[in-house]
């Protein structure tokens, strides 16, 4: 396995080779009833705080600034044992982390699967 982190949008279907599915936003995505929406983990607490996400509001002239912000609450203790609880969870299988923004370029998920490769790098795991 090349990296133990992928991203997908909420939009895209399924596959086997997702592993642990785990929905990463706080609000849920619109126009996806709770049925047809298959995830085996919601992690809100991994998602950017309320504030930090509305001050980004999705605006790509604010991305240096949120990027910076949002890997600096990844790194509180808290954010890093929720990353580990994910990773024991996924028992070794890839974790994709689903997300709804329509940016495929400027968006959290980018970010947090960084943070959790490196995160899986620096423990050796994937």
């Amino acid at each position: 396995m090349k990296t133990p982190v992928q991203i997908k949008r909420v939009y895209e279907a399924p596959s086997d080779t997702d592993g642990l599915r785990v929905f990463i936003d706080r609000l849920w995505p619109r126009g996806v009833s709770k049925d047809a929406f298959h995830y085996d983990l919601w992690c809100k607490d991994l998602a950017p705080s309320p504030a930090l996400r509305t001050w980004f509001g999705h605006k790509p002239e604010h991305w240096d600034g949120f990027r910076r912000d949002y890997e600096a609450e990844l790194q509180d203790e808290q954010m890093q044992v929720r990353m580990g609880e994910v990773f024991a969870a996924a028992q070794g299988r890839r974790i994709t982390l689903v997300f709804g923004a329509k940016d495929p370029e400027h968006n959290h998920a980018l970010i947090l699967a960084d943070a959790m490769n490196g995160y899986a790098k620096r423990h050796r795991l994937g």
